[in-house]
């Protein structure tokens, strides 16, 4: 019997955290609650047998919606989860020059730098596509970040054969993205497979939806009656706007998200 593609998608995901697990110590785990990174976390539950054998770490900025934080604190304690919550610098520690839903969602950046700097982790995984955004589309599975946590997107290592260079200079960490391959759709069609708990605010209620998951003053809801994941499905065969349609920061400037990224947003 030959394997369909989530089935494919799944086994090159589980296969990256292991591969992460074995050639990357001490790791941890990025989790924002959204679908990307939940379905990652059940995927990482597939990889090893039940359990996250790495702690799983919230970048909290106090932001978050409501249902976000009671989401968090369920799924948190049903699966057993190793759960740290990194509490983010305040805005007035951010750059000055960049917009402000710009500098706002820098502040995980900040937030991520200390939780490395403290803990000393030489992998941190995530849950990032690179049909998300564009600057996502230049990520390698497995990306050398600086001391500082700055992107040199020049000199990535190439990924020829799914042969991952793991090698860390010190002070410098690897980001690993075992979702690189997947797309939007695939993520949805998985987590209806799978039957992968979500925050409710994905489907729509009285004609909205968030299709993108983000802090409450940097992230809108968009017009959608899709109030099942079928629905959601189709309404992205349909739809021209992007995922990101809802993030404020992404409509400020063109170079935006670019500075974030290079500066070692995830």
């Amino acid at each position: 019997m030959t394997m369909d593609l989530l089935d494919e998608l799944e086994a090159r995901s589980v296969a990256i955290l292991r591969e992460a697990y074995f050639r990357v110590s001490p790791l941890c785990m990025l989790w924002s609650m959204g679908k990307d990174s939940t379905a990652l976390l059940w995927l990482a539950r597939k990889a090893f047998f039940g359990s996250v054998p790495f702690p799983v770490v919230l970048l909290d900025t106090g932001m978050e919606l409501p249902e976000v934080y009671e989401f968090r604190d369920a799924i948190a304690q049903e699966w057993n989860l190793e759960l740290h919550n990194e509490d983010c610098p305040p805005e007035s520690e951010i750059d000055p020059t960049l917009p402000p839903a710009t500098r706002a969602a820098a502040r995980k950046t900040a937030g991520l730098r200390a939780l490395v700097e403290r803990h000393g982790y030489r992998g941190v995984i995530a849950g990032i596509r690179r049909d998300e955004q564009a600057t996502r589309a230049k990520e390698r599975v497995f990306s050398p970040r600086a001391a500082d946590g700055s992107w040199d997107v020049v000199r990535q290592p190439p990924e020829l054969w799914d042969v991952y260079h793991t090698e860390i200079p010190d002070g410098a960490h690897l980001r690993i993205h075992p979702l690189l391959h997947w797309t939007e759709t695939d993520i949805w069609r998985y987590t209806q497979r799978e039957n992968i708990p979500i925050v409710p605010l994905y489907l729509a209620r009285n004609g909205k939806r968030y299709r993108s998951l983000g802090e409450k003053n940097i992230t809108v809801p968009i017009d959608s009656d899709a109030a099942t994941i079928d629905e959601i499905i189709a309404e992205l065969v349909s739809t021209k706007s992007p995922e990101r349609a809802g993030r404020i920061m992404d409509h400020e400037s063109e170079d935006a998200f670019e500075r974030l990224r290079t500066g070692g947003y995830m």
